[in-house]
């Protein structure tokens, strides 16, 4: 007979990046602009504004120079070059002046685009430690990844390269058609013709172009979360020979991604040859146009030259535009993701007990400041008095129900008591809901209906940081981090000294390894833990746990990646460690639980059995089939 599994799939429940209008958008990043970098964002613009200026005033220099200068010196017989010396000197200082504006505007875009990626980096991230484990357990860590890297570069281009460039093409084409309208209005008008096309062609080729780079924007972020998968997989794939397989749906995903890709650099690389071919167009029909009323005696040599460099100033900004459009809404949709992930709602905790440190003083207990090993729920109450009960790890559940989804209930009416000092086991197939239950003590979801009480107060009721604190956690799972052993023992009090984290190692026996290692105590590790055992590995996470020292301690099979021999050096100090306090226990391997005080036998989100070791090997029901090997846990 063997236990069916009923694997719970969470739904994905992402919110919508379409919610988030363009005009919000950049209503946002308006606001991060001026909120801190008011002062230099006015810089810029000034900066900008005299940069394209001095283009058009040196437009206008050209035709002073040919018409008032160059052409009276030809015609005179003793010319004062004096003139035209003194002329190209004060061109050359308003030149001058255009180059430092132009220098400043960019230095300072660069301070400004990197402070304000800098702020939402931060904010992205603080915001990301508010949230919920349950929006981490419904995306692709590598999507997430993907809004850190790709969504903020692209952000970064468009504040420090985009915004600038089109805000100078805006003020210089401005500049330019007045001057065009003052020199010749319908030379203007054939240059005016020429940029609607312009803009009829930009407008179709950068349409499909900005619609295809949104695409790929999204299609990297699928590409770099699955890449993610089959890294931390590699293992796994190699084991099962699944490299085939996964070349396969990489493909598929890569081949998304090269087309949207190909496409949005199609229609972007043909954007500027087609811009730039038909202002060359206008430019031979101004020099056409222009030549004829030059000869008809409308226009001098100087106009006819400054125009050119008109058509050529006017229309150049057009196609920067046009490119720059691109950017910018790839920009925009790497925003919306961004914004989306800030406005992620943040895990709600409307808790207020709280739990402090305390001591026993005429048979009452008294809050104190420093840690005496004894802990208390501060309890407020609506009235302003404030009690406090004694943390002994007492957890109960009382007729729980819960669902990952609203509709598909994974537990079914879930009552249990665990003692203070109490170890307690749970048992059942892969989906019956073990783990589950430990993580609504944690409070990581919240239950759908029926009431959870730690030491006879709901937890509801409690604030979450300070329900985490009372509880210790070893997972199947060993995260560690960048750093020494130290540190990662270290992780879960910060304050401890290395004493205490020698002593914690010796109680789990982590110390026996580690004395061996390079470095020792000091040896540096990554976040992988490379060079060190699935054991090893599990040893540390358990001397973590013993640091802690929680009234409370889970251990979501804690074991189960440990080999027998291990297993049995790291039980002694199992056994040290659950000394005292209440202890959740999930196991595959039934011989780690036998002296647990309370076995709970789960399938399908329920308890069908329940009691000791002895109790339930002789009721011979699902249990005893379990020990005895006549069912299977799957």
């Amino acid at each position: 007979m063997k236990m069916k599994r009923n694997r719970t799939k969470k739904v994905k429940n992402t919110k919508n990046v379409n919610q988030i209008s363009t005009f919000q958008t950049i209503k946002r990043l308006l606001k991060y602009l001026t909120s801190t970098y008011k002062l230099q964002f006015f810089i810029v613009l000034v900066c900008i504004i005299i940069s394209s200026i001095v283009g058009v005033i040196g437009i206008q220099f050209l035709e002073y120079l040919i018409d008032d200068i160059i052409v009276p010196l030809m015609n005179s017989n003793s010319p004062d070059l004096s003139i035209l010396v003194k002329s190209i000197i004060v061109m050359g200082i308003i030149y001058i002046i255009g180059i430092c504006a132009t220098y400043i505007y960019n230095r300072l875009m660069i301070n400004i685009s990197q402070g304000i990626l800098k702020r939402i980096r931060q904010e992205m991230f603080e915001h990301m430690q508010s949230l919920k484990i349950g929006y981490f357990d419904s995306r692709p860590h590598g999507e997430i990844m993907s809004t850190y890297t790709n969504d903020v570069d692209t952000l970064r281009e468009m504040i420090s390269q985009s915004i600038p460039n089109i805000f100078s093409c805006t003020i210089t084409m401005i500049s330019i058609l007045v001057a065009m309208f003052t020199t010749n209005i319908y030379l203007t008008f054939v240059v005016l013709a020429m940029v609607l096309l312009m803009v009829f062609v930009s407008r179709f080729l950068g349409g499909n172009s900005s619609k295809y780079f949104v695409k790929q924007q999204d299609d990297l972020s699928k590409v770099n979360g699955y890449i993610e998968e089959m890294i931390a997989g590699q293992k796994v794939i190699k084991a099962f020979c699944y490299e085939d397989e996964a070349k396969k749906r990489f493909d598929n995903l890569n081949d998304e991604l090269c087309n949207s890709s190909t496409r949005a650099n199609i229609y972007s690389s043909i954007l500027m040859p087609c811009i730039m071919n038909i202002g060359n167009l206008g430019y031979v029909l101004v020099a056409v146009i222009g030549g004829v009323l030059s000869v008809n005696g409308v226009l001098t040599i100087g106009n006819i030259a400054a125009f050119l460099q008109y058509v050529k100033a006017f229309t150049n900004p057009v196609g920067q535009v046009s490119q720059q459009m691109n950017f910018i809404i790839m920009a925009f949709a790497g925003a919306k993701r961004i914004f989306t992930l800030i406005d992620e709602p943040s895990e709600e905790d409307n808790g207020y007990v709280t739990l402090v440190n305390a001591k026993e003083e005429n048979g009452k207990l008294v809050e104190v400041d420093n840690r005496t090993g004894i802990w208390a729920w501060k309890h407020k109450h609506h009235n302003g008095t404030i009690t406090y009960v004694k943390l002994r790890g007492h957890v109960e559940f009382e007729h729980v129900e819960f669902g990952y989804t609203k509709n598909k209930t994974i537990l079914h009416d879930i009552t249990l008591e665990a003692k203070e000092g109490q170890k307690v086991s749970f048992v059942g197939a892969t989906g019956a809901g073990k783990t589950t239950i430990t993580n609504l003590i944690n409070r990581f979801y919240d239950i759908d209906s029926g009431k959870i009480r730690y030491d006879g107060i709901n937890i509801n009721k409690i604030k979450k940081d300070d329900l985490r604190k009372s509880l210790g956690m070893v997972l199947q799972d060993t995260n560690l981090f960048s750093g020494t052993i130290k540190d990662n023992i270290r992780y879960g009090k910060l304050d401890a000294t290395d004493e205490e984290i020698y002593e914690a190692a010796r109680l789990s026996n982590a110390d026996r390894f580690i004395k061996h290692l390079p470095n020792g105590y000091d040896t540096v590790i990554d976040g992988t833990g490379e060079g060190l055992s699935q054991g090893q590995r599990q040893l540390l996470s358990i001397a973590r746990a013993a640091l802690y020292n929680p009234p409370v301690l889970i251990l979501d099979e804690a074991t189960s990646s440990i080999d027998t021999r291990t297993e049995q050096i790291v039980q002694d100090g199992m056994d040290k460690l659950m000394k005292g306090r209440t202890v959740f226990v999930i196991a595959h391997r039934l011989s780690t639980i036998r002296n647990s005080d309370l076995i709970m036998v789960l399938d399908h989100g329920r308890i069908i059995e329940r009691g000791n070791h002895d109790e339930l090997i002789d009721k011979k029901g699902t249990y005893y089939g379990l020990y005895t090997g006549a069912i299977e846990i799957d």
